[in-house]
């Protein structure tokens, strides 16, 4: 058998809490922000949680996480 391997993109990109639950942070908050209201951009400030219906995906790509 073959290795098991955690996704790059993904352990750059997500922290697992000790809870179990994974942290993010928001999208479309990189580029083009002039036409985009200051409330729009306060609100993509920090991390957020990944949605459960998305943890599957979360455990295949982080397989030592212990999701």
């Amino acid at each position: 058998m073959p290795k098991m391997k955690t996704k790059s993109g993904a352990k750059k990109r997500f922290r697992v809490r000790p809870g179990g639950t994974v942290k993010r942070a928001q999208a479309y908050k990189r580029h083009i922000l002039t036409k985009k209201s200051t409330k729009t951009k306060r609100k993509l400030r920090g991390m957020v949680n990944v949605h459960e219906t998305s943890m599957a995906q979360m455990a295949q790509m982080l397989p030592f996480a212990g999701l």
